[in-house]
């Protein structure tokens, strides 16, 4: 005889449907909980909240943040949620404000977290909390003083030597299909190779050497690596059970090896460079004693993370807001004549050769460049937690220790109040009349406060050494390949065009183009 009723089959369905009313409940039991506090929120879907399109991947997170900051137009914030949990999601310049400076101690830990265990992935500057977060960004700080900079960007010079006679291999007399993304890929691998390790890569020759291909493997945005990325950034309580590597098994395994490989060779040789790598040695001859610093030690994994960081960091980003710069001047040549002009009139002045002062004294350029990380910023949100309960200023509302805390950087920058027309590529928005008139807080492509990416001068210098080298010879124009409006990859925690970015490449014979 069966427990409940006098079958053993009927019981087993009395159970299971008992069992998923108590799983239904559990996984609900917090839904309504901004709606009691007179929140707005989006109702969300039992078991997956609002982050079904998402988890599908049929949609990157970017566009999920944007289409929820869109959906609460005119308010300051809402709540949505991720399976069961509560999220909020800031809408209004002065909040933003409010979190990522002047209360900042509340909020000084990103919400995203690799496994503790995954020690490259963890112990990074971009990824590590409090307290180590504070040490370890005021010891890597002294690499991107002007004065150092200025000196890798004559390793940089090089690396643009590289380029231009890469070019000049692929007899661009006529016009050429290139994708784009992969060759400004390879341009900025060699650069960050050079600069921060003392590497001569050569990827621009050789596209298939390991460490380009390490590059490749880290945002291959394939249906694994896609849904590893969504773990680490909405659900990273759940990369302990799951394994999610921040880096990617065999990318971290590489890392690993050829960083120490390198650190090991630079000490035993005793050759400087004023690299990344010198300064990492140093930290660890001075503080390797020292033990664990609030959860890092500069020793072992916790050092080469700050390579790997400042690797994958280094070249993606640079190449992303390259080529995404080369597709908007593809699609509207008067901004690109008027860019080559500005170069072309720059370079006469230095005899040809492209200097750190020359670079640094290009408004146009800077103006371009803004305007392409205003449409395509790198990561499209910003994420923290609140570390302990937090009273919002001018209002009633408490957010509970524990809140994740998301701001939209790609919907505040393509926000008509902010910036009229956002689909509209134009660089005139970021003249310095311009800027006087638009709000503080709605334009930050590299983060703001404290944790702003300490390498924003270097990825700058980067890209436009990139666009001079190409733009003083070269014109780009749409191809047959070239997608518009670009899609971007819906599996990619970056912003990546889907498919890549494919422009006509062709050598210009006068100085008009």
């Amino acid at each position: 005889m069966a427990v409940i009723t006098p079958y053993w089959g009927l019981d087993g369905m009395i159970i299971f449907a008992s069992l998923m009313v108590v799983f239904y409940m559990y996984m609900t039991r917090k839904f309504k909980y901004w709606a009691k506090r007179g929140i707005m929120e989006i109702p969300p879907t039992p078991f997956m909240g609002n982050f079904t399109d998402c988890l599908m991947l049929k949609k990157s997170p970017s566009d999920f943040i944007k289409d929820l900051y869109e959906m609460a137009r005119g308010l300051p914030y809402m709540g949505f949620y991720i399976f069961d949990k509560p999220f909020f999601l800031v809408r209004d310049p002065e909040l933003v404000k409010h979190i990522l400076v002047k209360d900042f101690n509340v909020f000084n830990d990103r919400y995203a977290s690799p496994a503790v265990t995954d020690r490259l992935g963890y112990a990074n500057l971009f990824q590590i909390k409090n307290p180590a977060w504070k040490v370890l960004r005021s010891k890597l700080t002294p690499i991107f003083t002007s004065g150092k900079l200025k000196r890798m960007f004559e390793l940089m010079a090089l690396v643009g030597d590289d380029l231009d006679k890469h070019l000049e291999s692929l007899n661009l007399g006529v016009a050429k299909e290139v994708e784009m993304k992969e060759i400004c890929a390879n341009f900025t691998t060699d650069m960050i190779g050079s600069t921060a390790f003392g590497l001569r890569v050569n990827s621009l020759e050789n596209p298939n050497e390991p460490f380009r291909e390490a590059g490749r493997q880290i945002f291959n945005y394939d249906l694994f690596r896609g849904l590893e990325f969504l773990t680490i950034f909405f659900m990273p309580y759940l990369t302990k059970y799951t394994g999610a590597k921040f880096f990617g098994k065999e990318s971290s395994r590489f890392l690993r090896t050829v960083f120490w490989d390198v650190i090991n060779q630079r000490v035993q040789s005793g050759e400087k460079r004023n690299d990344l790598i010198d300064l990492l040695i140093e930290l660890k001859r001075k503080h390797e004693d020292e033990g664990d610093l609030g959860g890092f030690s500069f020793s072992g994994d916790d050092l080469v993370a700050q390579a790997a960081v400042f690797f994958s960091g280094g070249f993606e980003t640079s190449s992303t807001t390259m080529s995404f710069t080369f597709y908007e001047l593809a699609l509207n040549m008067d901004i690109q004549r008027t860019l080559r002009k500005e170069i072309l009139t720059a370079l006469e002045k230095t005899n040809g050769k492209v200097t750190y002062e020359m670079i640094m004294e290009l408004p146009y350029l800077d103006m371009v460049i803004s305007e392409t990380l205003r449409k395509y910023p790198a990561l499209g949100f910003l994420d923290r937690v609140a570390n302990t309960d937090y009273k919002l200023p001018n209002s009633d509302l408490v957010l509970e220790k524990g809140t994740p805390v998301y701001i939209s950087m790609i919907g505040m920058h393509h926000d008509p109040e902010y910036f009229p027309d956002p689909q509209k590529y134009d660089p005139d928005r970021f003249t310095e009349e311009n800027k006087q008139k638009r709000p503080n807080f709605v334009y930050f492509p590299f983060g703001e406060g404290p944790h702003i990416c300490i390498g924003l001068r270097l990825g700058l210098m980067q890209s436009k050494l990139g666009l001079i080298q190409f733009l003083r010879k070269y014109e780009v124009t749409p191809s047959k390949k070239t997608v518009i409006p670009l899609v971007m990859d819906p599996k990619g925690v970056t912003l990546t065009a889907l498919g890549g970015v494919y422009l006509n490449l062709r050598k210009i014979t006068t100085e008009a183009g």
